[in-house]
């Protein structure tokens, strides 16, 4: 339909609304919210594609999630197998395991769908975990970006309780067997673990937890996965972008490429990348063979049964607690093999998630940071770091104990008690050597950085004398090596009194371990003794050319 205008030019109808929503207050601002994403530069570096990666098996398992949720039937009810699969007609088992069944070897494209649904769950995890990693090691969750750290740290625990819930949903003999051993755990609480049990199961175990678990796995966690992803991006886009130091970088701007269209392209190919691969793996790769496990059996318990890997530091918590660890008390039996391990991965949880506020708190750090650390230049932190990875990797290590004692013929117990080693004196060798080691290669920048690197080009002076040219670095390789964050007081503060607070002694030792034997930033001598190497430089060059020239 179309509308006479006052200069006698036709406007259709869909021109004149589009124009009445550009018009609007919310188009207004649309489109200031588009022309600030065009102008906004984003730099290069292949850490940011860690993000993408997460983007891409999102997208994989809410597509997925939704083929199946369509076809997947959410019953404890039993009944016998009269499907396609054989060895198991005639076998009594759930409708959820039968339907499974049913989507694997019935329904057309139903066996893929499961296989990039599982795939897509195992990615996910790992993409965040390697997103955590990047922005801690790099000091990319400092102000102003501790609340976008936490929101990620949110969206990891919910992708993580998303996928506990569904890998019980099958309802196979695997997942069974794992639906008890968090039974046990949740009856070992004291006070209200029967009454947790009872909620969660809906009654005597099995119970009804499908059916409780089904709504938390296609909807809560889901939802809160969402709503915790949108808050971080929202919050990201508040900042710009952290960057590496480089030429022209600094804290008040951002090098790089604009967002829209050069940055969204790039991200563009490697989300259908990663969609391809994940298709591709799902297509040839069996993962989670339900029928070779049989149905759920509350009797029965699979042999060398693991978790996903992403909840395999449970696991291994709860293997590494000694026997006999119960105690009575209070007319009640306090079961140590549940409530320590519970109580150490949740504070080590804890620690995860409060991190940025305790560095800013032991390095009275108020600034905002938009230039990122090399993990070297801050120690401290690294080997924090990397105990933590030897904490949660030895834990992880452990959920394969009776694996890895079976397939290597080595003793349960000396595995076991290896474990246990790793988990108390590994974290603390690991800081150790991995902050000496950080030291040292800080000392090896700042040689370098003042002395130069041998190019091994000799030279021979009007004097007679050879020497060999130390050529400058380049400046790029000089913004990448100088270190120009000082480190901040690490005394403790008197109080008022003029005592010295407990809390501030801490903060002081806890600093010491920060800021000890770190490299402070270039002083002016230094940098005289940079700028006279490069003169330096310079001349040898031009007399070594003329030394040939003659």
């Amino acid at each position: 339909m179309l509308r006479a205008t006052t200069e006698g030019r036709r406007v259709s109808v869909t021109e004149r609304l589009s124009t009445a929503v550009r018009q609007s207050r919310s188009g207004r601002r649309a489109s200031k919210v588009i022309a600030d994403l065009r102008g906004r530069s984003i730099p290069l570096h292949w850490t940011n594609l860690f993000g993408v990666v997460s983007l891409a098996a999102l997208v994989v398992l809410f597509i997925t999630g939704i083929f199946l949720m369509f076809v997947y039937v959410p019953s404890s009810e039993q009944m016998r197998y009269a499907g396609t699969y054989p060895p198991l007609v005639g076998i009594e088992m759930s409708q959820a395991y039968a339907s499974t069944l049913a989507i694997s070897f019935e329904i057309p494209g139903g066996l893929l769908m499961r296989h990039a649904h599982h795939w897509a769950g195992l990615l996910l995890p790992a993409a965040l975990i390697l997103q955590m990693l990047v922005s801690f090691f790099t000091g990319a969750f400092r102000r102003p970006r501790r609340a976008g750290w936490v929101l990620l740290f949110l969206v990891f625990v919910m992708a993580l309780a998303a996928g506990w819930s569904g890998y019980a949903l099958p309802d196979d003999l695997l997942s069974g067997t794992g639906l008890r051993i968090v039974e046990g755990i949740v009856l070992g609480i004291p006070f209200i673990g029967t009454t947790l049990s009872s909620l969660l199961f809906g009654g005597e175990f099995p119970g009804r937890i499908i059916e409780n678990l089904y709504p938390l796995h296609i909807l809560v966690f889901p939802a809160a996965l969402v709503l915790f992803l949108v808050l971080r991006i929202r919050s990201s886009l508040r900042h710009r972008a952290p960057q590496f130091a480089g030429p022209g970088r600094t804290e008040q701007n951002v090098v790089g490429i604009h967002l829209f269209p050069q940055m969204a392209a790039r991200a563009g190919g490697l989300f259908l990348i990663v969609c391809g691969l994940l298709v591709a793996i799902s297509s040839t790769v069996t993962i989670a063979p339900i029928w070779a496990y049989g149905p759920s059996s509350p009797g029965d318990a699979s042999a060398g049964s693991q978790p996903d890997w992403y909840t395999g530091f449970l696991d291994g918590a709860l293997r590494l607690v000694p026997p006999g660890w119960e105690v009575e008390w209070l007319g009640r039996t306090w079961t140590f093999a549940v409530l320590v391990p519970l109580a150490v991965v949740g504070l080590f949880l804890l620690l995860i998630v409060a991190y940025p506020f305790l560095e800013a708190w032991i390095t009275r750090d108020t600034r905002e940071h938009h230039l990122l650390d090399r993990p070297r230049n801050a120690p401290g932190r690294t080997g924090i770091g990397v105990a933590a990875m030897v904490f949660y990797c030895a834990l992880w290590g452990a959920a394969s104990a009776d694996l890895i004692a079976t397939h290597f013929s080595i003793g349960l117990e000396t595995t076991i008690h290896f474990f246990q080693a790793a988990v108390i004196a590994g974290p603390v060798l690991a800081f150790i050597l991995t902050r000496r080691i950080a030291i040292a290669l800080q000392r090896k920048d700042r040689h370098i950085l003042l002395h130069g690197y041998e190019t091994g080009r000799i030279v021979r002076l009007p004097g007679g004398e050879y020497v060999e040219v130390h050529a400058p670095l380049t400046p790029h390789e000089r913004w990448r090596l100088i270190d120009e964050n000082p480190a901040l007081s690490t005394t403790d503060k008197p109080a008022l009194t003029g005592r010295r607070m407990p809390g501030e002694r801490v903060r002081a030792a806890l600093a010491h371990l920060f800021f000890e034997q770190r490299l402070e930033p270039l002083d002016a001598e230094e940098r005289e003794q940079l700028r006279e190497l490069e003169n330096r430089a310079s001349d040898l060059t031009f007399e070594g050319a003329a030394s040939s020239d003659k």
